[in-house]
């Protein structure tokens, strides 16, 4: 069963190229890779386009029309019935797409499948995983984030994708409004595994500022969806604002951020990340060097 596997990128040019590798690694290889450029300024296009294999199709309209936007068209670029979708700057396991496939193939009644993550340094050192088994998400579950989605680990039918389109006017949180507004109206089948097949760089990717204006996205969400949940909802996100910011200003952030990656790591799931990285940085991909 082909997979479409999906990478935006807006100037990448430091990461690219090993995201592309990770692909290349995968021990399943029935796949197309959709590299859609949002207008890069920098070298992210001829990266992309200096790979030579019918598999990878480049698109570009030198336009910045923003992630969500970039996402839906995916779906209408997608050949296959089933899309995979990654973050440029990110990595993903060489096993990632053989599981998650796998898992869709036996739960037909199942539409998405997300994955635990490694957060990695920007030069691929490990720092923390986290993730969760889950089989169902419920609304509420989302709205007061008791059970989380890694949106850029998802590998979806098209169908659903289809079905559910991303709020073009968003530049954040567009995972979070589409997972609201897709399991308010009961369409969001959804599981999640523990096991980290993703490799998320969040090194000075995560800032005060970001957080900020995630949390006034997410206030805007709540009026649209929370109903009786809003007033509650809108001042906890008021008080996470607040905590974000004092902690910007005495440069404390990494407080808050550790949390994120606080799974244990024993000396087995070590020595596999490593040999992960290595299978990755030694892919050959046509018109891209060897690292």
């Amino acid at each position: 069963m082909p997979i479409s596997i999906a990478i935006p990128f807006y100037n990448a040019e430091n990461y690219l190229a090993d995201a592309i590798r990770s692909v290349f690694a995968q021990t399943y290889q029935d796949w197309e890779l959709i590299l859609i450029d949002d207008g890069s300024t920098d070298g992210s296009l001829e990266i992309a386009n200096s790979v030579k294999d019918p598999r990878v199709h480049v698109y570009s309209d030198g336009l910045n029309k923003k992630l969500a936007t970039r996402l839906n068209e995916v779906t209408q670029l997608a050949n296959y019935d089933f899309i995979a979708r990654m973050d440029a700057d990110d990595l993903m396991s060489p096993t990632r797409l053989e599981k998650q496939l796998k898992i869709l193939e036996n739960n037909p009644n199942i539409d998405i499948v997300s994955t635990g993550v490694y957060s990695v340094t920007n030069d691929l050192k490990l720092i923390g995983i986290r993730g969760a088994d889950t089989k169902k998400i419920e609304f509420k579950e989302l709205l007061f984030k008791k059970k989380g989605i890694v949106h850029a680990a998802v590998l979806g039918r098209k169908s659903w994708f289809l079905r559910n389109q991303y709020n073009p006017t968003l530049k954040i949180a567009q995972d979070y409004d589409l997972w609201l507004k897709s399991s308010l109206k009961n369409d969001l089948k959804v599981c999640t595994i523990a096991t980290p097949l993703y490799y998320y760089r969040e090194e000075g990717n995560t800032t005060s500022k970001k957080l900020i204006a995630a949390y006034k996205n997410e206030r805007v969400m709540y009026k649209k969806y929370a109903g009786k949940y809003c007033a509650q909802l809108v001042l906890k996100s008021y008080v996470k604002s607040i905590i974000v910011f004092i902690l910007g200003k005495i440069h404390k952030l990494d407080l808050l951020l550790n949390k994120r990656g606080s799974g244990v790591i024993d000396s087995e799931l070590l020595q596999l990340f490593k040999n992960e990285i290595a299978v990755i940085k030694s892919a050959n991909v046509s018109g891209l060097p060897v690292k």
